[in-house]
């Protein structure tokens, strides 16, 4: 395949020529996501923000917010609401925690109605303060309560004891009485250091404050993906595929399209192109049936990836064309023989501008048509002929199918190669214009002759 094929002109060419099955492929898509959109109930979202007072760090934060999400304070939650064929490891699905700047924790939660939605968050928030402030000590537990103010009674019973003995030493300015004063100092400064370190340490009275900021907003609208949502996703994801997949069949087809392409396949000579009116539609395969109607309605009984027909003037100008690769061919010939035009079986194209040839011909050279079929090609056995020309259009062989025409043609000892014709006629489909009222040959009436395939014998 050519460079083309990722080319925006290739894919300007995709959607001109297959729009109406990107089309249906488009609606095909929407009805699959309008499917998978009943498939799934619509849900609403809204969220409930905690503060958290004191110094944090990032770290604990996170552990905060993977707290508010767990199953022992979401199962508290669940047993609160008492929602009927809801259980906590189904709203364990539905709720979600992370931490926000300014020491918050976003609580969200999700239902399929919009007031579950809100008092599921406030719901869950709750009971998130209540179970972080008992993991704080913040309870009401007397024992659990009385433990530091002990400590801290005891520590001033310390201090009073310690002053007590610093009176009580030496007051004169002996060596022991200044040593007993300065080491119960320094343990009257420990202790002190001591209480202030676990006063900083105690969650009770630096972390255990946690305040929720107002009731969860009720959502207005659903949570992604909605039903549109849904729909447009379907139908983009179809569109793309069906583009990429012309483009991949573009990548693998190995049919040759252009003129260097087939000459170096048959290994001859290129005599010259011919035109083909795309008035008649020779290039839409033959078919009736559902699946005939279907193919044309679609728009895909015609090739997307042949260039598209150029205007290349009007009857006496595509005659003209003919007339010139008759010349070219009587140069070959030494004297005026029979010829073999071979045209590939369903080649519709070639056949209709081997048929146009052979009009033009006029007997000089004498032209005899036969169809080969490119899957087990068989060519006649020379007879009187001097060679074989073949007809086909660009775009629906293989070179190994036109490699196969060749070999057939020389089992039969008809030259390919151009000693006496070894020709190749190229023949495109163009859009026919208006004949002109004047200035044509005077021959411009002459009838282009049907084509026969798998021809005996005999001439055209």
């Amino acid at each position: 395949m050519s460079d083309d094929t990722i080319r925006l002109v290739t894919i300007g060419r995709i959607f001109r020529r297959r729009w109406r099955l990107l089309a249906s492929v488009a609606v095909v898509g929407a009805l699959v996501g309008y499917g998978a959109s009943l498939l799934f109930p619509p849900s609403y979202t809204t969220s409930t923000s905690v503060l958290l007072a004191g110094q944090w760090e990032e770290r604990e934060l996170l552990t905060q917010a993977e707290i508010a999400a767990s199953s022992a304070v979401v199962d508290r939650a669940a047993a609160t609401l008492g929602w009927t064929g809801v259980s906590g490891s189904e709203l364990r699905d539905r709720v979600s925690a992370k931490a926000a700047d300014g020491n918050i924790i976003k609580i969200s939660g999700t239902a399929d109605t919009p007031e579950r939605a809100q008092r599921l968050s406030d719901q869950v928030a709750q009971q998130f303060v209540i179970f972080a402030a008992r993991i704080a000590g913040d309870n009401t537990d007397p024992d659990a309560a009385a433990g530091p103010e002990a400590l801290r009674q005891k520590v001033v019973q310390t201090n009073r004891r310690i002053t007590d003995l610093a009176n009580a030493a030496d007051p004169g300015q002996t060596v022991e009485g200044v040593q007993a004063r300065t080491e119960l100092e320094k343990l009257r400064t420990a202790l002190q250091e001591a209480m202030k370190k676990l006063d900083e340490a105690d969650p009770a009275t630096n972390k255990a404050n946690m305040v929720v900021m107002g009731p969860a907003a009720r959502p207005t609208g659903e949570a992604p993906p909605t039903r549109m949502q849904l729909i447009v996703a379907g139908a983009l994801l179809f569109f793309l595929l069906a583009v990429i997949g012309h483009l991949a069949a573009a990548r693998v087809n190995r049919r040759l399209r252009t003129e260097p392409e087939i000459a170096a396949a048959l290994g001859s000579a290129l005599l010259g192109t011919v035109d083909v009116p795309g008035e008649r539609p020779a290039h839409r395969p033959i078919g009736r049936g559902p699946r005939a109607w279907i193919r044309r309605l679609l728009g895909i009984d015609t090739r997307w990836d042949i260039p598209t027909p150029q205007t290349s003037g009007d009857e006496a100008d595509r005659r003209i064309r003919y007339r010139r690769v008759c010349a070219r061919l009587r140069e070959k010939l030494p004297a005026p023989r029979r010829l073999l035009v071979v045209v590939p079986d369903g080649d519709e194209i070639g056949r209709q501008a081997a048929g146009q040839l052979v009009a033009e011909a006029k007997s000089d050279p004498l032209l005899q048509v036969v169809g080969v079929s490119v899957s087990r090609p068989l060519v006649p056995d020379r007879g009187t002929e001097s060679g074989a020309l073949v007809v086909l259009s660009a775009g629906s062989w293989t070179a190994e199918e036109l490699a196969g025409i060749a070999e057939a043609c020389a089992d039969g000892r008809h030259e390919v190669l151009g000693i006496v014709v070894a020709g190749i006629v190229v023949a495109g489909t163009v859009r026919a214009r208006p004949t002109r009222s004047a200035g044509h040959p005077p021959d411009n009436a002459t009838p282009a002759l049907a084509v026969r395939g798998h021809a005996t014998g005999g001439s055209v």
